[in-house]
């Protein structure tokens, strides 16, 4: 980024794709050499941000444009492919292959040490390939490398873009990624230390909910043997997943079991594991619906149901252990989400890590879209779509969570309930309406995150 000279200190990329790819020949972009396009770009730039610079201005910023140097790093598993360029375009150390390990990764940075001299000059672009870039990201950081993550997406549709071939490979991957950071489309904040330890809190909370999602699929399996051994308890108690029940079907999992269980015992059980809540009376009404039961007497379905809810218990456990860390990172935090009504630190930290920083977003529409709650539009020539639909492209994780998250706020918060009630009465679908309440809500975070204030109705 660069600060322009003149009074209002604007602050802009050099590194625009209509600016920089039109100062030199690039082979890989097919631009022209149009120093007076490039030169008149600018100029536009800063006459539409009304800022007082002249020609010399302009002069000093391409002169600055053109000490960039691009390092473009294909990631995979065991190896990276790496090129570097300068914004000419003129490759000043070709592909070349390091390995996923120490010894590669010093590899890498001697041979940036030994092209480059100042190394602020220096952009390094990788992909977002998940867990495999972890290692050479915290690295790259490490020794003070401006590193910029980019959305896969981008990088697809940027080659696709400069060339009507279908050629995929890991060393024109990182061509590729080195062109988008001369070409400026990855206009993108430098990936920072606390972007780097943010992922453990991303990391934390989708453990989380990939635990809780497996806990629900042994809780669906749980009600489906019962249904088979003992089909009758589900009316005798109000969930059939409670501790209670769980010590209950652990010990004795099948009505034909419990038929034949001593009364004592069970009572005993029963009230110790409800901690006081069952007596003697639902014990004896529980036995005497085992005994009139119709529950299959299968050993196998019982054994499978005994398992099932120590898996429940072993992940209630686990679940908790992730909790509790997610707790201390958000009392490190100290943001401001949590004040929102309805928004509690589960929920409010996943938003937080999916988001990561906030100075990356310009605006909050930027989030929707990042979450996928941006409306589409398809028009071309006479045909145009009659209703908008969410992209549904982004973080997945995110979008959950700002749903789930809209849904409670409604709940506990007059303002978003009188909004929600607003769009459904406007004959809003109630999903259609909630999708407005969540961008309300996504506004309300976002100024929030910006400003430091907490949760305010007048926000």
């Amino acid at each position: 980024m660069l600060h322009c000279w003149g009074c209002c200190g604007l602050v802009f990329s050099p590194y625009r794709m209509t600016v920089c790819e039109r100062l030199r020949p690039q082979p890989l972009c097919e631009f022209v050499d149009q120093l007076d396009t490039a030169r008149r770009l600018i100029w536009n730039e800063v006459t539409r941000a009304k800022c007082p610079v002249g020609p010399n201005s302009i002069e000093i910023i391409l002169s600055e444009v053109s000490q960039m140097i691009a390092v473009g790093i294909d990631v995979s598993k065991d190896k990276h492919d790496c090129i570097i360029m300068d914004s000419e375009g003129t490759v000043l150390a070709g592909v070349f292959t390091v390995t996923n390990d120490r010894m590669g990764f010093d590899r890498l940075y001697q041979t940036i040490c030994s092209v480059v001299q100042d190394l602020s000059k220096v952009k390094v672009g990788l992909e977002a390939t998940g867990h495999y870039s972890y290692n050479i990201l915290g690295f790259l950081l490490d020794k003070g490398l401006a590193t910029y993550v980019l959305n896969p997406l981008h990088v697809n549709l940027f080659r696709k873009s400069t060339s009507l071939r279908r050629t995929k490979t890991d060393r024109v991957d990182a061509r590729m990624i080195a062109a988008m950071l001369l070409s400026g489309m990855a206009a993108l904040q430098p990936y920072s230390d606390a972007s780097y330890h943010n992922e453990q809190l991303k990391s934390l909370t989708r453990y989380r909910f990939d635990k809780v999602r497996e806990r629900a699929k042994l809780k669906a399996s749980v009600s489906r043997l019962v249904t088979i051994l003992f089909p009758e308890l589900e009316k005798l108690v109000p969930t059939l997943h409670m501790a209670s029940i769980y010590t209950l079907l652990s010990e004795f999992p099948g009505a034909y079991q419990i038929a034949n269980a001593h009364l004592t015992h069970l009572k005993t059980m029963l009230h110790k594991a409800s901690k006081g809540h069952y007596s003697k009376d639902k014990a004896i009404e529980i036995r005497d619906a085992a005994r009139c039961s119709i529950g299959s007497k299968l050993s196998a379905k019982s054994l499978e149901l005994k398992h099932t809810i120590r898996l429940i218990r072993e992940l209630d456990a686990e679940i908790e252990d992730v909790e509790n860390e997610i707790n201390s990172i958000m009392d490190q935090i100290h943001s401001p989400i949590t004040t929102i009504p309805g928004i509690g630190v589960r929920m409010g930290a996943m938003i937080l890590a999916e988001v990561g920083d906030f100075s990356n977003f310009d605006s909050a529409d930027k989030i929707l879209a990042y979450a996928g709650l941006s409306p589409t539009t398809y028009q071309s020539g006479q045909l145009t779509n009659c209703y908008s639909h969410m992209e549904k492209r982004g973080s997945r994780y995110l979008r959950y969570a700002l749903f789930n998250a809209t849904k409670y706020v409604c709940l506990w918060d007059p303002s978003f309930a009188a909004y929600l009630a607003k769009k459904r009465a406007e004959g809003k679908h109630y999903y259609i309406a909630l999708s407005h309440a969540a961008k309300k809500l996504v506004r309300l975070i976002y100024a929030m995150e910006k400003s430091g204030l907490s949760y305010s109705p007048t926000l």
